[in-house]
């Protein structure tokens, strides 16, 4: 199709949106026949020309500037009425794969009805674990999320997610809950305020607190892509949820959630597009139970947790990425340290089947490093394992994982060559490995 042709048939789909301009290229003329739709299309920032000022109508249109144009067109998607916007998402889901290709996400990704937009993902898990005692076990296991955004006005969206967890194996029980519901103020691309059951991003590896981790609180954030700096206050949900049990179990390390009062602070910097760096600083603002856990050393100890971190792009699909975090206690324990650094090689984008990726990290873990964490490790059973033990581990961790089909990943990875030390100088049997895979669909 002629660039000329395709833009008067852009025009006519934004009919209405207003626009004002003097003549934008040297070669469109006031008596073109398409001259008011390159006028107007230019001045709504829709359409680009060269460098030097031309617009060369009578060239051929590629599929990727034909994307370029509709995703301008998405993000004025409120400004058209009903029959522009349905057209908008026919041409959307013709050019699905080069719009997937800019970062913008469309209707085969989002389902959109009215301001609601849906999305989610499924998953299949086998995992071979271990236990405190060391002893071996299996899990077979289903989950499915759904997320649900609903847009109030230009600034504010209302967000949710529904879990479901099955257990093929052991079970008939399923949960079901719902581990996001959050309002978000976004002023504008550089800032945002998130109040809510949310999800926040503290080290760059995420294997001291995962940000698909529940954090119930306030959070806000103002990035300008050089520089950014985030605060939040709440509960460490995740956390609680996973150690605050009954006051006689080894793992009551909270008496309650209510124990898992935080605020914290983070700066981030970006350099280029090569690498990012991070630093936080989380306090709780409680004592911790500790009941049980390695007899009771833990027990109303006070502490605090800094860490920083930094991701690399070593080129040729070659990343480097790692963390350093440590848990400042008040007591014996005195300060532990938790630490990871490991190579990614490739990426799995679910867009492009065929896309893999292969890699391997080390991890360190004084004993206790790991109290307040919810880690994104595919498995934790070695940090449970010291944690529980009263042990320092080390082990190292590999994963990989292929994109079968579209939104269809297939991911494995295993935990192997686990050490512990007993911290009181005790004789703690070494952890065994660990390993899993898994199915991921996303809808």
């Amino acid at each position: 199709m002629k660039k000329i042709l395709a833009i008067a048939a852009v025009a006519a789909l934004s009919a209405g949106v207003s626009a004002y301009a003097a003549n934008p290229f040297s070669d469109v003329t006031p008596n073109d026949w398409a001259y008011q739709a390159v006028e107007s299309l230019s001045e709504q920032g829709v359409v680009e020309g060269y460098p030097d000022g031309t617009f060369k109508g009578e060239r051929n249109i590629t599929r990727y500037e034909m994307a370029q144009i509709i995703a301008r067109m998405l993000a004025k998607e409120d400004q058209l009425n009903a029959q522009q916007r349905a057209t908008l998402d026919k041409l959307a889901g013709e050019y699905a794969d080069e719009l997937a290709n800019l970062g913008v996400r469309v209707s085969n990704l989002e389902k959109k009805v009215g301001n609601l937009a849906w999305s989610g993902d499924a998953r299949m898990q086998y995992q071979r674990n271990i236990d405190t005692d060391n002893a071996k076990s299996d899990s077979w296991t289903g989950r499915m999320r759904i997320n649900v955004s609903g847009q109030v006005n230009d600034e504010v969206s209302v967000n949710g997610r529904f879990v479901s967890e099955m257990d093929f194996k052991d079970s008939d029980d399923k949960d079901t809950t719902m581990d996001r519901i959050f309002a978000l103020w976004k002023p504008n691309d550089a800032t945002h305020v998130s109040i809510g059951r949310q999800g926040v991003a503290l080290d760059q590896t995420g294997v001291f607190w995962d940000e698909d981790g529940i954090y119930d609180g306030i959070s806000a954030g103002w990035d300008n892509g050089s520089f950014g700096i985030e605060a939040g206050y709440g509960y460490l949900t995740s956390a609680a949820e996973y150690y605050a049990v009954d006051s006689d179990d080894i793992a009551s390390i909270y008496a309650s959630k209510k124990d898992t009062e935080n605020w914290y602070a983070k700066l981030t910097g970006h350099l280029g597009d090569t690498a990012d760096v991070s630093a936080f600083y989380l306090k709780p603002t409680h004592k911790l139970n500790g009941n049980g856990v390695a007899n009771s050393e833990a027990k109303g100890a006070k502490v605090s947790v800094w860490g920083a971190g930094t991701s690399i792009d070593l080129g040729g699909n070659l990343a480097l990425n790692g963390d350093y975090v440590q848990s400042r206690f008040n007591h014996d324990i005195g300060h532990a340290a938790l630490w990871t650094a490991g190579l990614t090689y490739g990426a799995v984008d679910v867009e492009k089947p065929g896309t893999w990726t292969l890699g391997v990290h080390y991890v360190d873990a004084d004993y206790a490093s790991y109290a307040l964490g919810n880690s994104a490790l595919d498995l934790t059973d070695q940090l449970d394992y010291g944690l529980l033990n009263g042990a320092d581990v080390k082990f190292w961790v590999a994963r990989a994982g292929v994109a079968l089909q579209k939104n269809v990943e297939l991911d494995a990875y295993y935990n192997f060559a686990g050490k512990a030390d007993g911290i009181d100088g005790s004789s703690v049997e070494d952890p065994d490995d660990a390993w899993g895979v898994e199915l991921n669909y996303s809808f």
